[in-house]
């Protein structure tokens, strides 16, 4: 199975940070950028996501509730298990990163593609995604102050303040501006695919850079690094079954299973990156390391399962819930890749209209959100 040529941009990233680490006032233009980058990202957001289509997607509470259980519940406890694994498995350092990894949450970008590729309950995916990632600027802090205490900065007035300023505002501006630029966002959507990539792609440099020159790599040895990578696959590992059967066993249709699985089982970069940067201060390097291994592993997995999914006789033979199906096409648009839909009623679903060769062109990035 070919490999998604994102995925490679983004390990020639790592590659390029490791070999031309910026630093100095490099380092701090690099920084700068990174930070106006991840604000427009959250910006294009707001502007994409439909209004009619987020209200709509509130009737469909039973799949974002899961979702966001997911996400906040079942994650952080399978983190609390791996207490365990320190300090013969992980170090404290690892086994911190770990911990916060479970806090962050889920994408954007990513739950979408992968999602539509699978044709699964797209809009579903992307109210599902939002939804997380808004709660998530609240939650994860306070998450962090109860489960990490004196290991990150925690829950406090500051730290929502800069996160909040840095993702909401410019996520409520897009919202707020979408009359007057969705038209433009959605005639331009190829061209803001790339920059959402490109915002992914230069996140990861700076990221990357920054712990170069702090020498994070020479704090973790390569059997530490490969033990994490184990730790990672498995939670990956359980987190997608925990998904796709637990909401088989709810009794959700196909569709929005997909959903459930895409939505609830993977990471952010992009909400917690700057999070971590909010929450650790300097010791934020080595913090997000577990973070970045699990969002490029989460992608090249999720990759493989939607292709799959897309395969599945399912995929053509199941006709929809017990319930009237809500068509794509009755919200706005939405998506970087121009996925249109309107969000599942209660008990309904909304198949996907993009075909998996459109939405190959979607960035994946977000936890994506991109994302």
């Amino acid at each position: 199975m070919p490999v998604d040529p994102y995925i490679l941009l983004l390990l020639g990233t790592v590659g390029l940070a490791a070999l031309f680490p910026a630093s100095g006032t490099a380092a701090d233009v690099a920084s700068g950028a990174s930070t106006a980058a991840i604000a427009f990202l959250f910006f294009l957001y707001g502007a994409r996501l439909s209004t009619r289509e987020a209200v709509a997607g509130l009737k469909h509470w039973r799949l974002h509730g899961t979702v966001l259980i997911c996400t906040f519940v079942a994650f952080p406890l399978l983190g609390l298990a791996a207490r365990g694994l320190e300090p013969v498995f992980l170090t404290h350092d690892l086994y911190t990163g770990l911990l916060f990894l479970t806090l962050v949450p889920s994408t954007i970008q990513s739950s979408i593609a992968f999602t539509s590729i699978a044709r699964g309950n797209v809009p579903a995916a992307i109210c599902a995604g939002s939804f997380s990632s808004l709660a998530g600027i609240v939650i994860t802090p306070l998450l962090a102050a109860v489960l990490l205490g004196s290991s990150g900065g925690g829950f406090s007035a500051d730290s929502v303040v800069r996160i909040v300023l840095q993702l909401l505002v410019p996520f409520v501006a897009g919202q707020l501006l979408r009359p007057w630029i969705g038209a433009f966002i959605t005639r331009h959507k190829k061209v803001l695919g790339y920059v959402d990539r490109g915002s992914i792609l230069l996140v990861v440099y700076t990221a990357f850079s920054e712990g170069m020159v702090q020498g994070i790599w020479s704090q973790v040895s390569a059997a530490r690094l490969a033990g994490l990578l184990v730790v990672e696959a498995l939670l990956l590992g359980v987190m997608l079954l925990l998904t796709w059967y637990g909401a088989k066993a709810l009794r959700f249709n196909r569709e929005d299973r997909i959903a459930i699985q895409f939505a609830g089982s993977k990471k952010s970069l992009a909400s917690g990156l700057p999070m971590a940067g909010v929450l650790f201060g300097a010791h934020a390097s080595l913090a997000v390391l577990p973070l970045m291994l699990f969002h490029q592993m989460q992608l090249m997995v999720c990759a493989v399962i939607a292709k799959r999914r897309a395969r599945d006789p399912e995929a053509t033979g199941e006709s929809g819930p017990t319930g009237p199906n809500q068509r794509s096409g009755t919200g706005g648009t939405t998506g970087a890749g121009g996925t249109a839909g309107g969000a599942g009623g209660s008990g309904g679903s909304a198949r996907s209209q993009v075909s998996p060769a459109a939405t190959s062109r979607i960035a994946v990035g977000t936890g994506t959100r991109s994302g």
